[in-house]
């Protein structure tokens, strides 16, 4: 090909790009010339008056859905919420609330934040707040309320369950922190534990902090990150987590999208902590985002065993965009690629059913990438671990009495009764205080019914119909009266899952956070058999092979 034809060809493709940019740009101008149309008619001719912000925060959003769901828009209002995804906070009285039935209550006040100062429990009952009645308003508007600025006041009106009388209390609001770490300790006289919860602004500093004080203090040789139900955050705080227990300059993500500043390669700056410490990485269906990006980063790399269950798969990265008038676009910009190549993202948004719906990659549409020793892994479906832990099967009548907040409601009745209890790593219900929880869950004409039982109706269904109804008769009548629900025998033949539960409350009401965490790792069947994985060096010298 000569230089005049190349000339020719390179001209018609740029001509093709132009066309195509002018064509977009055309299609958008026609788009927003509409929408300020009806906006303008609307305003004139409309019969009702009109919430404008409204409309067009609804219109916007109802856009927004099209795409993905990491893709939103935050209102002026909004901000707090933006503040607290962010750097985990914001301006309030420092409590969780939740809806039971027609009243919202504290769910959960923060050790040492306002709210416990003031002694507020969990299980109060919110009345109103300055003044305005909560009847009939959902959670959001309530939190909504609670929040503002520092140093302003809020003032309460609550009600305690068992006393008739509210009581009023005039907070000053703080900066409310949550901290990303939410727990750490010593599991056994050698294994290190650290729950992460977010990748907010100060994770860094906080497992920085964490390492340092079981290294130096509690004798730590090896270490667990729990990153279940870690939702993500900051790429930059997973990078820099990664960097305590990698060689400096290491290669943990990259970014790529369609505008040239989104490719960004990210690597770890400082000279690591701990670089030989052996290290495993806990992962469950609910860790997604940062949570992938260090739990993928890391196995890439073999500098860690990563258990539990496979990874959500969010492999898109976000931007923050300003917008007019205080507002902002939390925008989808680029898929992340950790360090063996692979993207995590589980779902291509952009490709859809005919009804709409949305589906997983299939495991045959993904392809096969190496870590650094070799090891054979693969992308498109979140992070597979090393090592599958086996999920407990909870029966039903746990789930049955969680729902309808009968752990609540009595834990909240239990801390009237009781000062104090034993701590986290010792407390027990003893048989009498579990039989006045079977005694106090009776009392509230509690009923269920077993999947069991509604499967063996369609199970005596299909075999009348196929005509074997006297056959099966005597067979099935002795099932359905074994699956029959006996609130007595089953409160206790499963004691021991609904007391963890229990426990788990009652604890939070003396200990808040921190203290429930410690007491549910006693019986965290994930979390022992990673311990037994961990202690076996053959093992896991094995896996990363």
């Amino acid at each position: 090909m000569n230089t005049k034809r190349i000339a020719t060809y390179i001209l018609a493709i740029m001509c093709t790009i132009g066309m195509h940019a002018q064509d977009k740009y055309a299609r958008i101008a026609n788009s927003l010339e509409i929408y300020n149309a009806v906006m303008r008619e609307l305003s004139i001719n409309y019969v009702d008056t009109i919430d404008y912000e409204q409309i067009n925060q609804v219109g916007i959003n109802y856009m927004l859905q099209k795409l993905d769901p990491y893709t939103t828009f935050f209102a002026e209002s909004e901000e707090d919420a933006l503040k607290m995804m962010t750097t985990g906070t914001y301006g309030g009285i420092g409590a969780i609330i939740s809806r039971q039935g027609a009243n919202i209550l504290i769910a959960e006040p923060y050790e040492g934040m306002p709210a416990q100062r003031h002694d507020i429990r969990a299980g109060d009952i919110i009345v109103e707040v300055d003044g305005k009645s909560t009847k009939g308003l959902q959670t959001g508007d309530v939190s909504q309320m609670l929040r503002g600025p520092q140093g302003t006041e809020v003032e309460l009106r609550l009600q305690r369950p068992g006393e008739k009388k509210t009581f009023r209390k005039k907070i000053i609001r703080e900066v409310i922190q949550i901290n990303p770490v939410e727990y750490y300790g010593m599991l056994t006289d050698t294994i290190g534990y650290i729950a992460l919860r977010d990748f907010t602004d100060k994770a860094y500093n906080e497992v920085r902090d964490a390492v340092i004080d079981l290294t130096k203090n509690h004798n730590m040789r090896k270490l667990i990150i729990d990153l279940r139900s870690n939702g993500g955050g900051l790429v930059s705080e997973a990078v820099n987590i990664a960097g305590l227990f990698v060689p400096r300059h290491t290669h943990i993500v990259s970014t790529k999208g369609l505008q040239p500043q989104s490719h960004q390669e990210y690597v770890t700056s400082n000279e690591p902590l701990l670089p030989d410490l052996p290290l495993m990485v806990l992962i469950n269906s609910a860790s997604a985002s940062a949570s992938e990006i260090l739990a993928g980063a890391l196995q890439d790399l073999d500098r860690a065993i990563v258990v539990g269950e496979r990874s959500y798969g969010k492999g898109l990265v976000q931007s923050l965009r300003p917008l007019p008038h205080n507002t902002y676009l939390k925008v989808t910009t680029a898929k992340y690629y950790i360090p063996s190549g692979r993207c995590v993202q589980a779902i291509d948004y952009a490709k859809r059913n005919s009804d709409g719906s949305i589906q997983r990659i299939p495991d045959s549409l993904t392809h096969e990438f190496t870590t650094r020793n070799g090891r054979k892994v693969r992308d498109g479906g979140g992070i597979m671990p090393d090592s599958t832990l086996k999920r407990r099967d909870d029966c039903n009548i746990v789930y049955e009495l969680y729902v309808r907040n009968l752990f609540f409601d009595y834990a909240t009745n239990y801390a009237r009764t009781h000062k104090s209890i034993a701590a986290p790593e010792r407390f027990a219900l003893t048989d009498a205080e579990y039989d006045d929880f079977i005694n106090y869950v009776k009392a509230q004409n509690f009923t269920y019914e077993l999947q069991s039982a509604q499967m063996l109706d369609e199970v005596r269904q299909v075999v009348q119909a196929e005509g074997y109804a006297t056959d099966a008769d005597t067979l099935l009548a002795q099932l359905a009266t074994t699956l029959k629900p006996d609130i007595d025998r089953d409160l206790r033949r499963f004691r021991q899952s609904i007391e963890e539960l229990l426990g788990s409350e009652i604890v939070k009401r003396y200990y808040f956070q921190k203290g429930t965490v410690a007491y549910e790792l006693r019986f965290d069947q994930w979390l022992h058999q990673a311990i037994d994985l961990f202690n076996d060096d053959r093992r896991c010298a094995d896996i990363l092979k």
